[in-house]
């Protein structure tokens, strides 16, 4: 989980390429645990709030990379991304894709 997190960190900006089914939903965990313990924390000291704007801003782009990524390895464009602006709809559509096992043989 640790160097899925990571990983995602060091790709924070590459569009290009792939993830793994694995990589993406441990980055994804690592994601939601650090979330929750930001959360924790400022619920306890409510002075340190900027902390999860500057770690919302800092988790942006390395998460649609990611994400852009994921989608290329199940054989979508990464512009399918946009389709999640959608409201409830786009949201569920990327979802199965995300779950969707890895194609080997694709144009990315």
């Amino acid at each position: 989980m640790i160097n899925s997190y990571i990983k995602m960190f060091k790709d924070y900006a590459v569009f290009s390429g792939r993830s793994t089914l694995g990589d993406f939903w441990w980055a994804m965990l690592a994601n939601v645990i650090v979330s929750i313990i930001l959360g924790i924390i400022v619920r306890v000291v409510p002075s340190l709030r900027w902390i999860t704007a500057v770690y919302g801003l800092a988790i942006a782009l390395p998460s649609i990379a990611l994400c852009v990524r994921r989608l290329h390895d199940v054989g979508k464009s990464g512009w399918y991304y946009l389709i999640g602006f959608i409201p409830i709809v786009g949201g569920i559509l990327l979802l199965i894709d995300f779950l969707k096992p890895s194609v080997p043989n694709n144009q990315y």
